[in-house]
């Protein structure tokens, strides 16, 4: 499960471990702190797949892109016909953007 270094805590991720899904978030700049004073004691830095975190990042980018509409960020469609035209409209609009400016 990639998420944000919000949720890095030791809880979380031996929550994850119980459930048998592999951790893909970064240790907190103050954490690996932390655990460096403690020496030994404070137990191996965790492991972390830096590209399938980036990839995590683009779709929450994208995510953030579509909602910046505000119809599909509170629903306000009544129909999931119109929503999805609507999240269709929008996604073409991001494509569209990111062929860079006419000439």
């Amino acid at each position: 499960m990639a998420t944000d270094k919000a949720y890095s805590s030791r809880g979380n991720r031996a929550y994850l471990r119980r459930r048998g899904i592999k951790a893909v978030i970064p240790e907190k700049a103050d954490q690996a702190e932390n655990r460096k004073k403690r020496g030994s004691a404070g137990g191996r830095p965790v492991s972390h797949d830096a590209e399938q975190y980036k990839d995590r990042s683009t779709v929450e980018r994208c995510i953030s892109k579509i909602k910046a509409w505000r119809g599909l960020a509170t629903r306000y469609d009544k129909t999931p016909e119109s929503y999805m035209a609507g999240l269709q409209l929008r996604g073409s609009i991001i494509w569209m953007r990111s062929l860079g400016p006419a000439k």
